[in-house]
Formats: C-alpha cells, structure tokens, sequence
C-alpha cells in the first residue's frame, strides 16, 4: 500500500501521519509531499525519516490512495492529476464536497456508497462531521425538519498563524495576525469569507454539506459559526427540530449506540463536553440533552469534538480503512 500524504507539514497533514501511525493503517510505503518551499527537507513517521517530494514526483509515484490536505486550489489543480495515474484521492478540502459527480463521506454514515470509480473523494467539513455523526441515528429514527447550529470554533480550524495569534495575546507580544481583530478575550462571529446573502461560507458549508452526506433534502440547516480563543476543539450547540416525538432516555440511548459517539451527559457531576477533554481523542461527544420546552419535538444538544482529528484527519484515515478492507484500492 503505497500512501501519499500531501500538504504532510501542515496541521492537519501533521495529525494525519500521526493518526496513520496510531491506527496501524497498512503503509508499505510512505510519500510525504510539500509545496516547493519545503521539498528536500526531511520529516519523520514511525521512527524513520523522510524527505519531503513535490506533487509531480509523487504523482509519477502512482500512489495508492493520497490524502490531501494542501488547500482547495491545490486539491483542484492536483487531485485530478493523481485520479488520472489510478490513485485514489481522499480530499480534505472544500474544493470537491459540492461537486455532484464526488462522494461526501463520514465513514459511519455513508461509506457503503463508495465504489472503485470513486477516485476523488471528499471529506466533510470538520464541523460538519462531528455534526451530523451526533444527528445521524436520530434522523433515521425521528426525521429531522429543521436544524439551527451555533458554533464555537478553536483557532486551529484556521491554521498555525491563527495559533501563534493566540499564543502571542496570551503571553502578550506583537506579532502577525490571522484575525481582522484580537482573539484572546475575544469571540469573533467571522469563520470564512462573508458571502452575498450575509452568511460566512463555514456557515453555509454546515447548511448544505450535511444534506449531500444524508442523501436528503427534507430538513434545513442554518448556522451562525463563531471563531473562540481554544487552541483546539469544535463545539456546537444544536437544535433540531423532529417530524416526529422523542423520549430523552431512548435518544441518549441511539447516541451511546452509534459508533464513534460519547455521552457525557449528567448535570449532578458537572459532566458535559468541553474542548479540553476532547483535545487528541477521534471521538465526538455529546451532552447537555434536553427538550426544547418551547415548541414539540425539538432537542437541544451540545457536541464537542477535537476538529483536527475526527474533524480532518481521522475522518480521512477511517475513510481509506474502508477503501482497503472492501478492496476498492
């Protein structure tokens, strides 16, 4: 199995070797790829060290599959390139997840959809994930109308300057910023570029992507996403509004029983979700679970979730898990 990571120095690409180590995925050769910048310089996965190659080397390479997380004009440029020599690309950019002709994947949700043709995949937006693993089996048992998310997004969603940001607020140096404002002390109601209608694209992203992965138009979704000075960790208070009436313990119990989900949810210990607690796990967690009293079948939740991991990197791994195990590489 021959893997190419590319954008391998990033944040995410860091985590994604990290977690393909961790998760024992079946390397039998590795290729780090970089932008021309970094091409030469060395890196190490598993106790070895690697040198850094450029797209052109890695695509005359013909990989077996080849996660991507180098941004969206590179996945657009590049990820048809690597298509074209039999790779298939696991895709951790916006750049495919609207395209009809992709696949948009949570692994627990939909991978059964995917097939051998699939050679451009796409890997949801990180909220978006931790999202709809939260709402997946309760769509399936309640039939959600309407979805209305608030989000309270880490630093890292916007990457290693945004980090320094912070870190640089905290211990009180000037430096570069990532954000039009300060973000320590700070909530910024900005995630993404403002579109036409008023909504950021982070916003919208929650809107749509989560009806492509369910293969359902019947509910809506609106979003405000705000960025919160966490070095890391998504959380999301949710509401959802059902078709149908719930009983609170069967609903903590579909959500204890879907895979890659954990309930902390006891208001007598103080236990919730926090960021925090989240940070390095692939899990999401869910809590704080409790009846909308002001209109009939609505929920209220909040889900946390390390946006890194689960969000990026893993979500992508696990993806390329069930590629190998049903032989579709």
């Amino acid at each position: 199995m021959k893997v190419a990571v590319v954008g391998a120095t990033g944040m995410v690409g860091e985590v994604m070797l990290k977690v393909l180590a961790e998760r024992n995925f079946p390397v039998t050769e590795l290729l780090v790829v970089a932008s021309e910048r970094s091409v030469g310089k060395k890196l190490s996965f598993q106790g070895k060290e690697y040198t850094l190659i450029g797209l052109e080397t890695a695509v005359a390479a013909k990989p077996d599959v080849a996660i991507f997380s180098a941004g969206g004009d590179t996945s657009l440029e590049w990820a048809p390139k690597f298509a074209a020599v039999g790779t298939t690309v696991i895709d951790n950019s916006s750049a495919w997840r609207m395209d009809p002709t992709k696949k948009l994947v949570v692994p627990e949700i939909n991978a059964s959809e995917l097939t051998k043709e699939d050679k451009i995949i796409a890997n949801p937006n990180c909220s978006t994930i931790q999202m709809v693993l939260a709402l997946s089996s309760l769509h399936k048992k309640y039939k959600m109308k309407r979805v209305v998310v608030s989000t309270y997004q880490s630093v890292s969603g916007t990457g290693v300057k945004a980090v320094q940001q912070l870190e640089n607020e905290i211990a009180g140096i000037k430096g570069e910023m990532a954000y039009p404002y300060p973000i320590g002390k700070n909530a910024l109601p900005h995630c993404d570029v403002f579109l036409e209608n008023g909504y950021t694209k982070e916003e919208m992203k929650l809107a749509k992507e989560p009806q492509k992965i369910f293969n359902d138009n019947s509910f809506s979704v609106t979003a405000t996403a705000v960025r919160i000075p966490t070095s890391g960790g998504h959380s999301e208070s949710v509401n959802v509004e059902f078709e149908n009436d719930f009983e609170l313990s069967e609903v903590r119990r579909l959500l204890s029983e879907t895979p890659g989900i954990v309930v902390q949810d006891n208001t007598d210990t103080n236990t919730y979700p926090m960021p925090i607690y989240a940070n390095g796990k692939d899990d999401v967690f869910v809590g704080r679970i409790r009846r909308d009293e002001t209109q009939p079948n609505t929920l209220n939740m909040w889900i946390v979730a390390d946006n890194l991991r689960k969000g990026a990197a893993t979500n992508a791994v696990q993806i390329a898990e069930y590629l190998v195990e049903n032989q579709l590489v």
